[in-house]
């Protein structure tokens, strides 16, 4: 049993049933990420969670107490939205303090509670001020101040920085992970941008059309993606995906497909899993990440397989630390992520170093990792 149990959960609207049989555990202190694109239901089981949105079949529970028709206000979690939701007319101060009003707190003790919250956001200057005299970025620290100041069992984030510009949403982002490591309290957190997910959570719940796709690690949910959906979903650049055929060569495995000028390319296959014996002579689909493709003096020194290939380079994007080079491989365009010194020019071939530790094949017809 975990902190926050969610059970075998389905919502229906009508006919359609939009969340599909989803069962987390969440253990205290957890920092809970649910990405995905919109319309995947990730929203909508964050409400369920709060209890904005009725359950069809299932249970959740908080703390071993099953809250299926627990009014949200009983439910002791605190949430933070998209919009903020702050009262216009009441200061920075009164926003915070107002649900320990509404719950008869004693004046003393919201005052203190307040005056906390304001030395940990670092807004203690903002009290006197109204929401319309702040930035979007004061505006979501207010409206965590407010959740803060309850000491609730569980938050909840719909999506909290979508509305800020980029740089102030890194900044918050931080904020919010400094916050939790201090705190130590139980999250949940919805968004649809994966960098927001990989960096903030302990564990992701990649969601698309009602059903949870993997619910892992940051580190599990990108080197081991459960399939081609979580793999193309999840990093940026995106994972490269070829259409490959598994081949034995010399007593080995190898991943085969075309180069840029046709000729094929064959990158050897160490240690593989028995799984794939299944799959020779058969088309797979190969993936591999981007930094899994570069120079050969930025490849991994660890690495156990790298394999050279030489190939056409499309088009060259310096991005400061790192330059991205488009490479065509199987008819596709193919991303490599190298040093920002790497001697590479267009419409030349190049020699990539290719670290097939970090590939993994999928099956073409179910779309899920071969392992």
């Amino acid at each position: 049993m975990g902190f926050l149990d969610i059970n075998n959960v389905t919502k229906s609207y009508g006919a359609v049933e939009v969340l599909h049989k989803v069962d987390i555990q969440v253990q205290e202190g957890e920092f809970l990420v649910l990405v995905g694109p919109s319309g995947c239901g990730k929203s909508t089981l964050l409400n369920m969670i709060a209890g904005l949105e009725g359950i069809t079949s299932g249970e959740i529970a908080i703390k071993d107490r099953v809250v299926n028709d627990v009014t949200p206000s009983k439910r002791n979690i605190a949430m933070v939205f998209q919009s903020y939701a702050l009262y216009p007319n009441m200061t920075v101060g009164q926003n915070i303090t107002f649900g320990l009003e509404m719950q008869g707190t004693p004046k003393p003790e919201r005052d203190k509670a307040m005056a906390d919250v304001a030395k940990l956001l670092q807004i203690e200057d903002l009290l006197k001020r109204k929401p319309g005299q702040l930035s979007g970025g004061q505006r979501q620290r207010v409206a965590m101040g407010r959740a803060l100041v309850r000491d609730p069992d569980v938050f909840l984030f719909d999506e909290p920085l979508s509305n800020l510009d980029a740089k102030l949403r890194v900044d918050m982002r931080t904020e919010i992970k400094k916050l939790h490591q201090k705190l130590g309290t139980t999250i949940v957190y919805v968004t649809h941008d994966q960098i927001e997910a990989m960096t903030l959570s302990t564990r992701i719940a990649v969601m698309y059309d009602g059903y949870v796709q993997q619910l892992g690690t940051p580190k599990e949910i990108y080197d081991n993606p459960a399939n081609l959906f979580v793999a193309t979903f999840m990093g940026s650049p995106a994972m490269n995906v070829l259409d490959a055929t598994l081949v034995e060569m010399n007593g080995a495995l190898h991943a085969q497909f075309t180069g840029a000028e046709g000729a094929d390319v064959a990158l050897r296959i160490e240690d593989a899993p028995e799984a794939y014996r299944a799959y020779v002579d058969k088309k797979v689909m190969l993936g591999v990440r981007p930094e899994a493709i570069t120079d050969p003096e930025g490849a991994d020194r660890n690495a156990r397989n790298i394999q050279m290939m030489t190939n056409t380079v499309s088009i060259t994007e310096p991005a400061g630390a790192d330059t991205f080079v488009s490479t065509t491989l199987s008819g596709k365009d193919c991303i490599a992520r190298m040093r920002a010194d790497a001697d590479v020019h267009p419409n030349q071939p190049f020699e990539f170093a290719v670290n097939m530790d970090k590939a993994v094949l999928f099956d073409p017809t179910s779309q899920a990792r071969i392992a």
